[in-house]
């Protein structure tokens, strides 16, 4: 029987919480864990430990958990504590259910469980439990409350924590929560939720058992591989996992996707700091390695700008790859192609009763269309200064007008995850160098020389998130200078 089954509310289960030196299962170690059991709404046991990760501690995560290098220098390597853990985490305390595995609770309970899957996996030992998230149901429970922390939750329940980011103290808040919705909330309902936090995606079974387990819940770009390592597919998301499961969720998906999921044979993925980086590696990998599913970028080649003459407002069409830099910001708008231009500036001249034939946008003598059908205020015939029909061309094309470089010149773009990783994505007059994750990968790329041409697609990724993120941490990497926090735009 699985351990949410039909509407029972499961009886056994482990409360587990973890301090590690960072965020990545695969290469941050646990410093700490955790382990609050709870058979039918006792607690009948607590355990915890600290951790030698056999690496250092950040400073930052030292000053957040309050657990020092020192302080796990003499504690025991988690090889040497495996099987005590593995027992604790496995062995049932249900006489009914015999040999069934508790389930497995943790906020955000991905992190923990795959911290201890790597660890285990180290070890040379398997390990899978049924897994239960406490933010997935506090989430379904109380829907109309927009923050499920641990923080929330807590503040929400009153539940008071003696050693906050602190393993066995935050274990010891879960099961606190736990007793409250077992007294507040109706077991039926209580079932149902937990089942449908506990719920996970099926997927293919050509990919590698307990997949799944691993898939982080950072930041980053993912890739699906065929037969024969071939590439199939490059996708970002702001939780790998989400992104990835969300693949195989829907049996109803289109039929590209129904053939993406029978080819798959592979996953690989890297996490990075934040969207920024995301959308960076993952425009280069589509550009660079071009996979089988993904949709090609629009050509450089066909991608265009317009530039106003301001004496008449006269408008003309320039291919983006055969115009300087410097030329650029005195354009309006980048465009996939010349139809595509086209189309906008008619638009916008219907819209403002510009005259097309002013604009370019119609030949032959007389009078332009749009002045026949009222639409024009005349400045094709004399009733309307051309000085003024080019101001008003100016007015109507402001808001497309390209964005000049905020930053001196070559510049870092400093991107902080969660939990401490930092990305330096290098940047030259809206060109993308590349990411730097070390001192040595930037020096390299600020050396670099290598002429970098505009790319519309990169253009667009960063005009968004400028706009939306007008506090930057950069690095001017012409003089070396760093200068923090800083407003753009």
């Amino acid at each position: 029987m699985d351990a949410l089954e039909a509407d029972a509310v499961p009886h056994d289960l482990v409360f587990v919480d973890l301090e590690t030196t960072g965020g990545n299962a695969a290469h941050h170690r646990i410093t700490e864990i955790g382990i609050v059991r709870v058979h039918c709404d006792a607690v009948v046991e607590e355990w915890s430990t600290l951790v030698n990760p056999d690496c250092l501690i950040p400073s930052y995560i030292q000053s957040f958990t309050g657990i020092t290098n020192e302080m796990v220098q003499g504690a025991p390597r988690f090889a040497e504590i495996a099987r005590i853990v593995l027992e604790k985490l496995c062995a049932s305390t249900d006489p009914v259910a015999g040999t069934e595995q508790p389930v497995f609770a943790a906020h955000n309970a991905r992190f923990d469980y795959s911290f201890l899957r790597a660890e285990f996996r180290r070890a040379g030992i398997p390990f899978s439990a049924p897994v239960l998230c406490t933010v997935k149901l506090s989430r379904r429970l109380f829907p109309e409350h927009p923050r499920h922390s641990l923080d929330a939750v807590m503040e929400r329940h009153e539940l008071i924590c003696s050693a906050r980011h602190r393993a066995l103290g935050d274990a010891r808040v879960l099961s606190d929560f736990w007793s409250i919705l077992r007294a507040s909330i109706a077991e039926s309902e209580l079932a149902a939720a937990a089942r449908s936090a506990q719920s996970a995606v099926k997927l293919p079974p050509q990919l590698p058992e307990g997949l799944a387990d691993e898939l982080p819940e950072g930041c980053g770009v993912y890739r699906f591989r065929g037969a024969d390592e071939a590439l199939l597919f490059v996708g970002r998301g702001a939780c790998l996992r989400s992104a990835i499961l969300a693949h195989f969720a829907d049996e109803r998906a289109a039929h590209r996707e129904h053939q993406l999921k029978h080819d798959v044979r592979s996953i690989e993925w890297v996490e990075t700091a934040g969207e920024l980086g995301a959308l960076l590696r993952e425009l280069h990998d589509i550009k660079v390695l071009e996979p089988k599913y993904n949709r090609r970028p629009h050509s450089l080649a066909e991608s265009c700008t317009l530039k106003i003459s301001p004496a008449s407002g006269a408008v003309r069409m320039l291919a983006i790859d055969e115009t300087e830099p410097g030329e650029l910001e005195t354009c309006c708008g980048v465009f996939h192609s010349r139809k595509d231009a086209r189309k906008a500036l008619t638009d916008i001249a219907k819209a403002k009763q510009l005259c097309l034939k002013l604009l370019g946008l119609e030949e032959g003598e007389g009078s332009c269309l749009a002045h026949q059908l009222g639409h024009c205020k005349g400045a094709c015939v004399g009733k309307e200064p051309l000085i003024l029909h080019a101001v008003r061309v100016q007015m109507a094309l402001a808001s497309l007008k390209f964005k000049s470089w905020p930053f001196p010149g070559r510049v870092a773009l400093i991107e902080r995850g969660a939990m401490g990783s930092v990305d330096s994505h290098v940047l030259d007059h809206w060109g993308y160098l590349g990411t730097a994750r070390c001192e040595e990968e930037l020096a390299s790329l600020t050396r670099s020389t290598a002429p970098r041409p505009f790319d519309p697609h990169v253009y667009r990724i960063l005009v968004r998130y400028l706009a939306n993120h007008t506090k930057l941490e950069w690095q001017d990497l012409q003089v070396g200078s760093h200068l923090g926090s800083a407003d753009v735009y």
